[in-house]
């Protein structure tokens, strides 16, 4: 059992005190669950960025949407909260996917995944009834250029680890090629210098 202080210090070790400063951040689906199998719920991704980009302030330096979480760079413009817009992010994707799921014809694992997201809400006293992402998002700030740089390859070699692709630019749900080809991504980004 851990002293109270040290639990406290658990919570705040992962948190965004620089609201415009450079984050890496992970947005894990509870469970670890496969939901971004299918290109209609990574489009309800992209779109939901692309969305903060142009309302919320959200600067997007590189992403990779992966089967079970999505890894960002961000930061925020200046006036704009990084910490709201993360909030605001997953509770709008987390609503607007749990309505395709449900709508989806194709989903044969439909009644199973919203079971599985109805049992998550209903053991987290933060959620009503649902919760599609698991609550953290263990944000590092990236305060030099060496880890800026490591952040950087993580990200985009995390689908060649997985087994998705033998080459990071193969895999349209990154930013990979943005930066090694200088080609139009899903989602157009900043580029870390």
């Amino acid at each position: 059992i851990y002293p109270i202080n040290y639990l406290h210090l658990m919570g705040r070790k992962y948190a965004i005190r620089d609201q415009q400063g450079l984050y890496f951040v992970t947005f894990t689906v509870v469970n670890w669950i496969d939901l971004f199998i299918r290109d209609e719920y990574k489009e309800t991704i992209v779109e939901s960025l692309n969305y903060c980009k142009i309302h919320k302030g959200l600067r997007l330096y590189a992403y990779c949407i992966m089967t079970s979480h999505i890894h960002l760079i961000v930061s925020s413009e200046e006036g704009s909260n990084l910490s709201d817009t993360i909030r605001d992010f997953k509770s709008y994707t987390s609503s607007q996917l749990k309505n395709k799921i449900k709508e989806n014809g194709k989903e044969s694992r439909r009644e199973w995944l919203i079971w599985m997201f109805e049992r998550a809400g209903k053991k987290n006293k933060r959620n009503n009834s649902f919760q599609l992402w698991q609550q953290n998002n263990h944000p590092i700030e990236l305060s030099s250029n060496e880890m800026m740089d490591q952040r950087l390859d993580y990200i985009h070699n995390n689908p060649v680890e997985a087994g998705f692709v033998d080459d990071p630019n193969s895999w349209i749900w990154s930013s990979c090629s943005s930066y090694q080809k200088n080609a139009q991504g899903k989602i157009d980004v900043y580029f870390i210098e």
